[in-house]
Parts: structure tokens; C-alpha cells; sequence
């Protein structure tokens, strides 16, 4: 498998987990729980070769100690790129808040926002990086 260190690197990872987002939402539509599509998404990847985490515990350090506070990303792809998944009407800044923070304690580079309750996947996904993208070689 290969290692996600440089930024073209994290961009093709990110394209590919679109793409199969893509396939799980033009099989099953919009309209559906987000854990199905969870799951569907979670079960593409793998079959793919990818190694996924799903529902991991973010810790929050504060103040010197870790704060217990049961807050769970839906999908980390080859630990590298964080997914949040939804299935709402609309997506709204503080969800694109949520992933940033998520990235943030986590150290990871590259984030992906998306909304399964479009009619279009590719037009509506966002992806986010940060300061950990940055620093990260072409």
C-alpha cells in the first residue's frame, strides 16, 4: 500500500474515495440513513484495498489531560484522510468546522465533507486540507 506523505499523494486518495462514494450514492440514491451509507462506502473502500477505520473516539486534550467527550470521526482512510459523512438537506458551516477540528486534533492533512441527500456527489463534496497539508512535499 502506499504511504500518503506528499500533497499529490493525499489529493489521489482523496479523488478515490469520491469516486467510490460515488458508486455507493448512484446505486442507492439519495435519501437513505447516513450509517448506510456509512457502511457501503466503509465496505467499497476495503474491497478496494484501502484500509479504513470507522467511528474512531477523537481525543480532546486539554489543559494537560485528555477530557473524555465521546466525539467519533464516521471514516479514516489509510490514516491519512478523515470523511465526514452526512445525509441532510443542507450542509452548514459548522460542519465544515466539525471536519477542520477534526483534522486538527488528529494531525491529519486532508478532510472530506460529504452530503449524501444531493443529486450530485462530485459538485457538492468538499475537500478540506490544513496547516498539516501544508508542510507536506508536492
Amino acid at each position: 500500500m502506499i504511504k500518503y506523505k506528499t500533497k499529490t499523494q493525499v489529493t489521489q486518495l482523496s479523488y478515490s474515495i469520491l469516486g467510490y462514494a460515488i458508486k455507493v450514492h448512484r446505486a442507492l440514491g439519495p435519501g437513505l440513513l447516513e450509517s448506510v451509507y456509512e457502511k457501503c462506502l466503509k465496505h467499497e473502500l476495503i474491497k478496494n484495498g484501502y484500509k479504513v477505520e470507522s467511528q474512531i473516539k477523537i481525543p480532546i486534550k486539554y489543559d494537560n489531560i485528555e477530557i473524555e467527550a465521546d466525539l467519533r470521526l464516521d471514516l479514516l482512510v489509510e490514516k491519512t484522510v478523515i470523511v465526514e459523512l452526512k445525509a441532510i438537506e443542507n450542509v452548514l458551516p459548522v460542519h465544515e468546522a466539525q471536519l477542520l477540528t477534526y483534522m486538527k486534533l488528529l494531525e491529519k492533512p486532508q478532510g472530506l465533507l460529504i452530503n449524501f441527500f444531493v443529486d450530485n456527489i462530485s459538485r457538492k463534496a468538499k475537500p478540506l486540507v490544513n496547516e498539516y497539508f501544508g508542510v507536506l512535499p508536492e
